[in-house]
């Protein structure tokens, strides 16, 4: 494996510029399908946004009639969310611990990209064998995740043309990109995450797979769709 980085996201200019980007561009994909994913799956009225990040997707659950807690690790990130959304739930949760999260049961818990960021397949196992044991008896969990062909293309909203090695990476490699959407250019290291390994990992958390959604671009859209109509930057996984 390579170099392990310190996290990306922990970097209060990192985070400013994050908090400016919406659901546009490539990200647009992550979450267009997600309100009829979500009615398909999940009843009910408590939500959890793992890694929310700046509140993007908590901010999106409440608009979908959530009640929602959002928690990350950075607390960059989440000074971010707290000033966008002050009236808002947030919180800080130590790496790999979710003891601090209030146990009620939650009907959905939404996961949009930090598996990305999560380097070990034994901390994945971990954190979603928490999550599972903070669902409600009927809930269920949707995890976002980069596709492996996210580091192997160009696309709307990232560049990898300046990361080859990205090519022969193998699971739990690191993998490179560049945002464009944003004011902050600098490369943000993610770690593969092959399908393969997803499907290890949610039986070895105690998770059913459901189904898997794999978004592409559509041309009647308002983008200048790069790689995106013909290759899925992202897997939308259902799980129970």
């Amino acid at each position: 494996m390579t170099e392990r980085q310190p996290n990306t996201w922990n970097d209060p200019a990192r985070a400013d510029a994050y908090a400016t980007i919406g659901m546009v561009g490539t990200y647009y994909l992550a979450y267009r399908d997600l309100p009829a994913i979500i009615k398909a799956h999940a009843c009910g009225s408590r939500a959890l946004d793992f890694g929310c990040g700046t509140g993007r997707s908590t901010r999106f659950l409440r608009d979908l009639g959530w009640s929602a807690l959002g928690v990350d690790i950075a607390e960059a990130m989440v000074a971010e969310a707290r000033r966008l959304d002050p009236n808002g739930t947030y919180l800080v949760v130590p790496p790999g611990d979710l003891s601090a999260v209030p146990p009620t049961g939650y009907d959905l818990i939404l996961a949009v990209l930090p598996f990305d960021n999560i380097p070990s397949t034994t901390l994945k196992i971990s954190l979603l064998t928490a999550l599972r044991l903070l669902l409600s008896a009927d809930g269920c969990l949707i995890n976002v995740c980069s596709a492996e062909a996210m580091y192997h293309h160009e696309w709307l909203s990232f560049s990898c043309r300046d990361f080859p090695a990205n090519r022969s990476a193998k699971d739990g490699d690191q993998v490179w990109a560049v945002m464009k959407d944003g004011a902050d250019r600098r490369p943000i290291a993610d770690t593969l995450w092959t399908e393969e390994s997803h499907h290890q990992v949610y039986r070895e958390a105690g998770l059913t797979l459901i189904e898997t959604h794999r978004p592409l671009g559509r041309a009647s859209e308002p983008f200048a769709w790069i790689s995106e109509t013909t290759v899925s930057p992202w897997l939308i996984e259902v799980l129970r």
